[in-house]
């Protein structure tokens, strides 16, 4: 396959996987109803969707936060935005450089658009629940030359919604995490790659960090399409664990760093 098709193929699946593996597809994954939003908001509308699709591609940033601002004042939860129109817009987008509707300049400036409205509603996102005083630190670490960092940065937004001190994500590139480890205390790692191409890279880099870290009981979590249709190979990597989608992230460190208290009482 030429090298063209081999990284066209890649950026579809990496967009089209954001959905699955970054943001919840299932949104009453951890909640009481089946389909019901978080207190207080109203679910968008499909239209919503191809509003702002369109919006990131062809409108002002001006014009996309008025968007997303008549959006909000409609009642819709900015975690219903990340879960309900984030993830399906980037899932389009992905389809769009696949099937040849856009190219990939067009792709990646709108999800840096995306990205920026994640930075724009961080704050807001933050005050939707009571954050825990857990004072855990979370650091947040992809190959230095992956081309997109959206997923990562939906990731550290759910953990820093859940009161986590995040390194890394939104405009936090980690140049080296075993310096990071080493250096700061760190109780959870996660790694985000695009392709089973970075895998030795992960092994190679999990290794290490590990060697280093300052925290002994380090847990290591990665996400990321090659863990998406088969997460056994998280183990394989050398990692503790991984989640299938964003929101189930922070719950499933919860559990790793449970499982290391108890070993370390038991021991």
């Amino acid at each position: 396959m030429p090298d063209t098709d081999a990284a066209k193929h890649r950026l579809a699946r990496l967009a089209r996987t954001i959905e699955a593996d970054v943001i919840p597809r299932l949104v009453q994954a951890h909640r009481p109803g089946a389909a019901n939003p978080q207190p207080g908001s109203v679910l968008p509308y499909p239209s919503d969707i191809e509003t702002l699709l369109q919006q990131i591609l062809r409108g002002s940033e001006a014009e996309t936060l008025s968007l997303i601002d008549g959006l909000r004042e409609r009642g819709v939860s900015v975690e219903s935005l990340y879960l309900d129109v984030f993830g399906p817009v980037a899932r389009r987008l992905g389809e769009m450089w696949e099937n040849d509707s856009c190219d990939f300049s067009t792709v990646t400036v709108a999800l840096g658009r995306l990205q920026r409205l994640l930075r724009e509603l961080s704050p807001a996102f933050g005050t939707e629940i009571e954050h825990p005083a857990n004072g855990r630190r979370a650091l947040f670490v992809q190959p230095r030359d992956e081309q997109h960092s959206f997923g990562l940065s939906m990731v550290a937004e759910f953990f820093r919604r859940d009161g986590w001190d995040v390194i890394g994500g939104i405009g936090g590139a980690v140049t080296s995490p075993v310096a990071m480890v080493r250096d700061e205390w760190i109780d959870i790692i996660g790694f985000s790659v695009g392709s089973d191409s970075r895998l030795p890279w992960l092994q190679e880099t999990i290794v290490a960090v590990r060697a280093a870290s300052r925290n002994a009981a380090l847990a290591v979590l990665v996400g990321g399409p090659p863990f998406v249709a088969r997460p056994e190979v998280a183990v394989a990597v050398g990692a503790d664990g991984t989640a299938s989608n964003g929101k189930e992230a922070p719950l499933v460190a919860e559990r790793l760093l449970s499982r290391g208290r108890l070993r370390k009482n038991n021991g």
